[in-house]
């Protein structure tokens, strides 16, 4: 089932989805990153996020990093249980408000960085999402029963699917 925001107020399943892509993001930080525009393949980049805004992420990369020009992108994000997918659609822009670089500054990030974080390869990106879908593998009984027998799975017995699609914030 598909779940359109219509309102400002998410319905609960959509709601929940959500909350279990930002924690697994949150713990795992793993994502893969690409740019619509071309036939480069995603990369794999740590996403940061920031609590207060459920419609941002943030990426540390260098300046010759292949989507360090920003633009339409794709995040892909499988959970490390292979239970929840998303795939979360943007536009990745440079941040230049430092104290978010500073207050996601980390021995990991410094890791890539010759001067740490006055490196001047250190490129900051934001990505103001646009739209997210999400799965999660969680088979209903009749679900997991039609799959261990091979019989064919109705959509609303594998799990739980919706779209978001997320405010355009004002400038």
């Amino acid at each position: 089932m598909i779940v359109r925001e219509a309102k400002q107020e998410r319905d609960y399943m959509t709601q929940q989805l959500l909350n279990l892509l930002w924690e697994g993001i949150q713990e795992e930080g793993q994502v893969m990153v690409g740019l619509r525009e071309n036939e480069n393949h995603s990369e794999p980049m740590h996403a940061y996020l920031d609590k207060n805004a459920d419609d941002r992420m943030w990426l540390i990369m260098k300046k010759d990093n292949r989507v360090a020009k920003g633009g339409e992108s794709i995040v892909q994000y499988i959970g490390k249980d292979h239970k929840l997918f998303a795939s979360i659609a943007g536009e990745l822009v440079e941040e230049e408000d430092q104290s978010m670089l500073d207050m996601f500054w980390s021995n990991a990030a410094e890791a890539w960085f010759d001067e740490g974080i006055d490196d001047p390869k250190l490129h900051f990106m934001r990505l103001d999402l646009k739209s997210a879908e999400i799965w999660n593998k969680n088979p209903t009984f009749t679900g997991a029963l039609k799959m261990s027998t091979g019989s064919k799975v109705d959509p609303e017995d594998a799990g739980d699917h919706t779209l978001v699609e997320f405010k355009k914030r004002a400038q």
